[in-house]
């Protein structure tokens, strides 16, 4: 059963995405006094007495050409207002009705959607008679708010869930689902992430156009794929080189990247195949790497590659030479902007996903351990030998393993290496993490 979709819209700067955090009951959006921080829609499920809800963040409504930044973002916050059960139209009580409102509260009346009138920051009594003004827009009595305090939020909640289509009598619900492959996509300015995310979905979900770092906050939104699995997609804000980050709104949008990043299982990194693997794409897939996802590297822009033979060996070569520790990671060569390649890539993560979620029975881990002892015994650490007894597997999601023996902490890293591709190559586990334990056990006949 879909959920009743309340979409918050109004100007830049009234408070819109403080709003949605707080109705959602957790902080989603990036909230900064810079006006115009929203961009692309955001989504977050909320329960609001007892009912949830599909709440939509959306950048600022504003008058200008369509093929601007501004006017894109505003063509898509009129694509969400389609969506809505609810229109919360968000004002700022201390700056009353402007002309701008009174013309985009004129065009929601056109809409045919139920629309409510939130007055934000309204707290103090100098935002009292601004308040009352907003009966002017011709949309009923206005909601009296302080997002930021949290002022007359449960008012709000009780009279959203009043306005909502009622629920249907019967409601099943076989507690069975799965839950989505949670799927990030990272990488660097511009390398096409958001026009990827579009072209998995099918429409023009996110804002794109040459104009770098157009994507601000991760945006999350769910797909089924053609073989019926759910997929949570997170776009994410450009990762440049550390040292170029400098306004505190970008601090803020790498962040919550790398917070997408951490919270992923499988991460996509679209690199631009035009420019190929640089020092900066190696420097998130070494992240994704120290945070144990599972990755899938895209070549994007493909269909702009002149010599496609060439590029596919460079960027291959690139990354065996490079991250060795994620060895035979799955490449794929996509298009996002025509859609060629695009079909390769679901099935790239699902299969990334499973590796990475891979399992060893036990007594199959231990016959390759003997194998691999007998191959390459242990090296001699200050003239004594060290002793590995047995492995086993800790856990999944990235595989885990533990090393047993006598001064097991002791292994050089180039015998942990050995240890790992001799793994990764007799249990076929390309491409994702794999983490390696060494635990030694105490001689009795030494004194401690």
């Amino acid at each position: 059963m879909s959920l009743p979709v309340v979409v918050i819209a109004g100007r830049p700067n009234v408070g819109k995405s403080t709003l949605f955090n707080r109705l959602a009951g957790r902080r989603v959006a990036l909230v900064a006094d810079t006006p115009g921080v929203t961009r692309d829609r955001k989504e977050a499920e909320a329960l609001m007495r007892g009912r949830h809800v599909q709440l939509i963040d959306t950048a600022g409504l504003e008058e200008a050409a369509p093929d601007t930044l501004a006017g894109r973002m505003t063509d898509s916050s009129a694509a969400a207002v389609h969506l809505a059960d609810l229109v919360l139209f968000v004002v700022d009580a201390r700056a009353g009705i402007t002309p701008a409102d009174e013309h985009f509260a004129q065009w929601l009346r056109r809409q045919g959607r139920q629309v409510m009138v939130v007055a934000n920051k309204a707290e103090g009594r100098s935002a009292s008679s601004s308040v009352l003004d907003g009966w002017s827009l011709g949309l009923g009595e206005p909601c009296a708010v302080s997002a930021e305090h949290g002022e007359g939020i449960s008012d709000l909640m009780s009279e959203i869930v009043e306005r909502l289509p009622p629920l249907p009598e019967e409601v099943e619900d076989s507690g069975t689902a799965e839950r989505p492959l949670k799927l990030a996509i990272v990488g660097r300015p511009n390398a096409g992430k958001s026009t990827l995310l579009n072209r998995l979905l099918g429409q023009e979900r996110q804002l794109v156009g040459p104009e770098p770092g157009l994507t601000r906050d991760a945006i999350a939104v769910i797909i089924t794929d053609t073989d019926g699995y759910q997929i949570e997609l997170v776009d994410t804000a450009g990762l440049r080189k550390r040292a170029r980050v400098e306004l505190e709104l970008e601090k803020m949008s790498v962040s919550a990247a790398i917070q997408a990043l951490k919270m992923a299982e499988v991460v996509v990194l679209t690199l631009d195949a035009v420019e190929g693997v640089n020092d900066q794409d190696l420097q998130i897939a070494r992240l994704v790497e120290r945070e144990g996802r599972a990755c899938v590297v895209v070549l994007n822009k493909w269909d702009a590659v002149p010599d496609r033979n060439a590029a596919r060996k460079a960027a291959a070569e690139r990354l065996e030479e490079s991250l060795a520790q994620m060895k035979g990671i799955a490449m794929v060569t996509i298009s996002a902007l025509t859609g060629a390649g695009i079909d390769k890539l679901l099935p790239a993560v699902r299969a990334a996903h499973a590796v990475w979620n891979t399992r060893i029975p036990t007594g199959e881990l231990n016959r390759w351990f003997e194998r691999a002892l007998a191959r390459h015994p242990p090296p001699m650490v200050s003239g004594r030998r060290l002793k590995l007894r047995y492995v086993t597997q800790a856990k999944a999601r990235p595989p885990t393993f533990i090393t047993f023996g006598t001064r097991a902490e002791k292994i050089p890293e180039d015998y942990q290496r050995y240890l790992v591709n001799s793994l990764r190559e007799s249990f076929d586990l390309p491409g994702t993490p794999i983490r390696l334990e060494l635990r030694g056990t105490k001689n009795p006949f030494v004194e401690s």
